[in-house]
């Protein structure tokens, strides 16, 4: 097993207040180690977004939002240039379940014809813009963490009637990018704390939470991604292999899925019902851990219970820091046991097969998420901010055996602190994607 991770959780502030002041610092904290007591809102954290100038400040806990100017562009932008072609594999030609099943419809449906590619969890640049809006190319997908209960000081509390979801949105439309959230409330005490399942004070606030979320996409009413619970469902498949015999209050505490059952199998489903009755227009997907079991059929049988065969993608990772933090091993955000933290040509063989498995069993396009940023160096580990790491330039050297895997796109992000970043990786990523867009990858 993969010790719980320490995520970067964006914007871990309380209340939001819009105001015209700005402050911004590196994010950095830890949400939990193996072993240990999850601390989920006390790290000192900055995050920095686009759209809507605000700031919030509360106990040691800051996020900022900063209005930048608009830079829109039509859907696919920087896609001009001759179509290359696309390695045939699932990822093309998968139909299956109830949602979205390939990755040129999924691409489709987010107004793009070709491999997407995004970034998120970004500090603001320059106390102005988010990262992913100061690379002089329009991305595909902006993504942010929405993280807390609501009336507890997470998310839906920062900005009235839960608009922090429409501060991030409406900075991604004028950016011509397509909004992506992960939603990660299930951490609020702790990952894999089966507990608050049945704990009402928990689970009523964390499915008027997810509504809410749903109701302000609706608002928003273009195209969006939605990731559910990155962990969470491999933390559970450890607990209860059979997500029926798992009890969650679901059906009897949140009116809309009234039909569902009290177990994991319910609360899954009702999250994509949720979807699909008040943000129709948003994108779902669920997180694959290959820490979750073994075997992928294993990972792949218990998502297809809880309703990802009725989803529209599978989000799955590779590393979520860069693999020269844990060879370093001096970092306290890189303190896992193992080895073979720099990939070669094997290794991504075989977590392309892995990847395959899940998508062609579930009949799901992929998402890579949360991919670091490091810098390839023949010399083992690195330092603070530049940490060694070649998952950029595999992405961009090898794209066919992403799409060959089931690939529809990769969004790239710092998964915790003093990881190398677009403002320290010698322009690497910037580079990659100016070109990648002269002549994208088409699905």
């Amino acid at each position: 097993m993969i010790p719980m991770r320490q995520r970067i959780t964006a914007a871990l502030a309380t209340v939001m207040v819009f105001t015209l002041a700005c402050s911004e610092e590196a994010p950095e904290s830890e949400d939990t180690a193996d072993g240990e007591t999850p601390n989920s809102n006390n790290g000192s954290e900055t995050h920095g977004g686009s759209g809507g100038s605000s700031q919030t400040t509360t106990g040691n806990a800051t996020s900022s939002q900063t209005n930048g100017t608009s830079d829109t562009t039509s859907n696919g932008a920087g896609g001009g240039g001759e179509e290359s072609t696309a390695a045939t594999g699932n990822g093309n030609a998968t139909t299956g379940g109830n949602g979205t099943s390939s990755a040129k419809e999924v691409a489709a449906k987010l107004g793009r014809d070709h491999f997407l590619i995004g970034m998120g969890n970004d500090l603001a640049m320059d106390h102005n813009e988010d990262g992913a809006y100061t690379l002089g190319v329009t991305l595909d997908l902006h993504y942010a963490y929405l993280v807390g209960l609501l009336g507890q000081g997470g998310w839906p509390d920062w900005n009235p009637g839960g608009s922090f979801v429409n501060v991030l949105t409406d900075a991604a439309r004028n950016h011509g990018v397509v909004p992506m959230f992960t939603l990660y409330s299930m951490a609020a005490q702790g990952e894999g704390n089966a507990a608050a399942l049945t704990d009402p004070n928990y689970m009523r606030p964390y499915w008027e939470g997810a509504k809410l979320m749903f109701e302000r996409l609706a608002v928003f009413g273009d195209p969006a991604v939605v990731h559910f619970e990155p962990d969470f469902w491999a933390f559970t498949q450890q607990q209860v292999s059979d997500p029926s015999q798992m009890q969650v209050l679901v059906g009897s505490i949140a009116a809309d899925c009234e039909d569902q059952p009290d177990t994991m199998v319910g609360m899954g489903h009702c999250l994509v019902k949720l979807a699909r009755e008040y943000a129709p227009q948003v994108l779902v997907g669920f997180h694959a851990s290959a820490w979750a079991n073994p075997d992928p059929g294993e990972v792949s049988r218990y998502l297809k219970d809880i309703g990802a065969g009725t989803a529209d993608l599978v989000v799955i990772e590779t590393l979520d820091r860069d693999a020269g933090c844990f060879e370093a091993g001096v970092d306290p955000n890189c303190q896992r046991g193992g080895a073979g933290w720099y990939w070669d040509e094997a290794a991504y063989h075989e977590h392309f097969t892995w990847a395959k498995a899940i998508s062609d069993d579930l009949g799901k396009p992929l998402l890579w998420w949360q991919m670091p940023f490091g810098v390839p160096s023949d010399t083992p580990g690195g330092e603070a901010g530049k940490y060694r790491d070649n998952k950029v330039k595999y992405l961009f050297e090898h794209m066919d055996e992403f799409v060959a895997a089931g690939g529809v796109g990769a969004a790239f992000g710092t998964g915790a602190g003093n990881q190398t970043y677009i403002n320290s990786d010698g322009d690497q990523f910037r580079d990659a994607v100016s070109n990648y867009y002269v002549d994208p990858h088409r699905l």
